[in-house]
């Protein structure tokens, strides 16, 4: 089957290099992918899949039928949103659209998850069960997935497998983690209630901008003394608004940032953590606060078995010199933690990586990939859904 397999994907690699250039030439927002998602449902249509559009708002779900229709159900899931960025990368299919770019993998992304769908579209007969393939919008607003799960995508699944480009990992491999991938992500918002005052006159005032640095630069240091190094947080305040003059002391600041973290326990006590810092600061100095603690997608954790099929696989279709076992976690954040919360599942690090020019990261204007990865992609994704029923989970 692998050598099929193998055969199928090379024999595709033309076709989905157009597609992924087509996508890459027509990129769409989050949230906003019509095109993307009509193109897509297109071409699952026209290799003989089953579709259904407008799920998850503008997401599509291709169902391909194998031949044990109660056997367990595998869904494979694929974003197609780009971000709002000027692509700087001088290619002759570089997007055709201002400030719109697939500068996250996205376009390869859905190239991978069309190709895999071609692929066993050929070798339906082989499969013990039925794949669902979940083409999602809006993954970089980390909303799509809870649309597409409202939607019921994710009934009778019983696992889900995906995938993320990595430019620090070179085409033609792959990386597998196991345990926690991506961290979970949540906002905070912080509001200082001062006085305000002249600014010759400081004492007669409550400083808001000087109470909002004393809590910025308190949470940055107490990370460090009262939190567990081994299970790290990052917390980043991106925006601060406040002030109307240069003269007028400031009597209202907001600010806005970004919780990280890898361990649900640690993310679990951090909105009473940060709000008793907050509340002590702000009671020294006789200022008032409000903190608003949003929670945002949870930490993707990997499942076992299903970490250990993606290796297997890999490396039967590679070789183990080409599977990376990745020893590190990010602090970035997927909204297919989403779908872990109603059945297990994986996600792998598809290598992109050029051999022979920079490779710069993800949401980079210059961010581009090497299009051989497609092919790795295609078949570890295929060779995987199709060594999934041959084991117990």
């Amino acid at each position: 089957m692998l050598s099929n397999i193998k055969h199928l994907a090379h024999k595709l690699t033309p076709l989905l290099i157009d597609i992924r250039r087509h996508l890459h030439s027509h990129p769409e927002l989050s949230g906003q992918e019509y095109q993307t998602a009509a193109y897509v449902a297109g071409v699952l249509s026209a290799h003989g899949l089953s579709v259904q559009e407008g799920v998850g708002k503008v997401g599509v779900v291709g169902e391909l039928r194998g031949q044990n229709a109660v056997s367990r159900l595998l869904a494979i899931r694929t974003d197609m949103d780009a971000l709002p960025i000027q692509e700087r990368t001088g290619l002759d299919y570089a997007s055709q659209h201002s400030k719109i770019m697939h500068a996250c993998g996205h376009d390869v992304h859905t190239a991978v998850g069309l190709g895999t769908a071609l692929v066993l579209a050929q070798v339906a007969q082989e499969l013990l069960g039925n794949v669902r393939f979940l083409f999602q919008p809006a993954e970089e607003l980390a909303e799509g997935a809870a649309w597409m799960i409202q939607d019921g995508v994710m009934d009778k699944v019983t696992a889900i497998l995906s995938l993320h480009v990595f430019p620090s990992i070179p085409a033609g491999s792959v990386g597998i983690r196991y345990g926690a991938l991506t961290a979970a992500a949540d906002d905070l918002e912080i509001t200082i209630h001062g006085e305000s005052g002249h600014g010759a006159r400081p004492h007669e005032a409550i400083d808001a901008i000087w109470i909002a640095s004393q809590v910025i630069t308190t949470l940055q240091q107490a990370i460090s003394r009262t939190q567990n190094p081994l299970r790290p947080v990052v917390l980043s305040i991106g925006q601060i608004q406040g002030g109307r003059a240069p003269n007028v002391i400031a009597d209202h600041v907001q600010l806005l940032g970004t919780v990280r973290t890898l361990h649900p326990e640690t993310r679990e006590k951090l909105p009473a953590w940060i709000e008793k810092i907050v509340a002590n600061i702000c009671g020294s100095y006789g200022a008032r606060y409000e903190v608003n603690y949003g929670r945002g997608v949870p930490s993707v954790q990997n499942n076992l078995a299903l970490s250990q099929l993606l290796e297997t696989a890999a490396q039967e279709a590679w070789g183990k010199e080409r599977v990376q076992i990745l020893t590190e976690p990010s602090l970035g954040a997927e909204d297919f933690s989403l779908y872990l919360e109603h059945a297990p599942g994986s996600m792998f690090r598809l290598g992109v990586g050029h051999k022979d020019k920079p490779n710069y990261p993800l949401h980079h204007p210059q961010f581009e990939v090497d299009e051989s990865s497609i092919v790795t992609g295609v078949v570890t994704m295929a060779y995987a859904a199709y060594k999934y029923w041959q084991q117990s989970y």
